[in-house]
């Protein structure tokens, strides 16, 4: 038998304007060079501007789903974004469980670009009690990191990125990436933590979009450099940079925000080719 590409399994809710979302993660991985596995965990009614419904599958059939490809083909790592009830959490949690040393990227989708609402405190609750001590890498950008670690007892607080890093490693994870797109800093400035404490810090131009599925693009494309071998440090980097250059040749095909162009790579070379072929 020939040899098979890595394959990544992605829970997600599946997206129309296929920005974001399940088709996000398919398109990324797939750029990635590895094999996506898809598992819906919802299914959403959105464009480029937001959401504007979401209709949760049942966690029956979440769980069918992933017990059906997990027991026919050999998965090297998870990825998981929008999750769209309590019970789809809890059944998710009981699957990766039954798979400890398969690295598990996390994209703790809290709320569209938008702003719409897309996890309330009892989902909060059970991602933190549930997944996150599951969780090889979590990717919140810096309002999800904040949201994340707010409760009852500190609801007064605005603590540092940094602290934030702290309180989120505290609950369980191995890693976590602080995205910076979303504070008003001159540059987009990503940290990346573990219990050593700050691993790397990396900084890119801030570009001028806005984008619809940039996070979903980033945790993907860890996940798939994970599945690749790469170390956690390297693959974070490379995600990153991979990321970036998507969001730069990003479009805008609707009236909403931009959305990457996970192919960019492709059709560089289809440009060069042409050039080539020019002269």
């Amino acid at each position: 038998m020939s040899d098979i590409p890595p394959i990544v399994l992605t829970f997600a809710a599946t997206d129309p304007s296929c920005g974001a979302g399940m088709q996000a993660d398919i398109l990324t991985i797939a750029s990635m060079g590895c094999h996506p596995l898809s598992v819906v965990t919802a299914i959403t009614v959105q464009d480029t501007s937001g959401v504007d419904d979401v209709q949760p599958v049942d966690s029956d059939w979440v769980a069918d789903q992933a017990r059906a490809v997990l027991e026919d083909m050999p998965v090297a790592a998870f990825k998981i974004g929008l999750l769209g009830s309590i019970e789809n959490i809890a059944v998710i949690a009981e699957v990766i469980s039954d798979y400890p040393d398969i690295p598990l990227v996390f994209d703790p989708v809290l709320a569209s670009g938008r702003g719409d609402e897309l996890a309330n405190e009892d989902m909060l609750d059970a991602m933190r009690e549930l997944l996150l001590p599951q969780t090889t890498i979590l990717t919140p950008n810096s309002m999800e990191a904040r949201r994340l670690i707010v409760d009852e007892e500190n609801e007064g607080d605005d603590p540092e990125l940094s602290e934030c890093a702290k309180r989120i490693l505290r609950l369980g994870c191995e890693y976590v990436l602080i995205t910076g797109t979303h504070e008003h800093t001159p540059k987009v400035v990503n940290n990346l933590y573990g219990e050593r404490g700050l691993l790397r810090s990396d900084s890119w131009p801030r570009l001028p979009g806005i984008y619809h599925g940039s996070g979903c693009t980033l945790a993907s494309a860890i996940a798939a450099l994970l599945a690749n071998g790469l170390s956690m440090e390297d693959a974070v980097r490379e995600a990153q940079e991979y990321t970036w250059e998507a969001l730069k040749y990003g479009f805008r095909p609707g009236m909403g925000q931009h959305i990457p162009d996970r192919l960019f790579w492709a059709r560089d070379e289809e440009a060069d080719e042409e050039s080539e072929t020019r002269h």
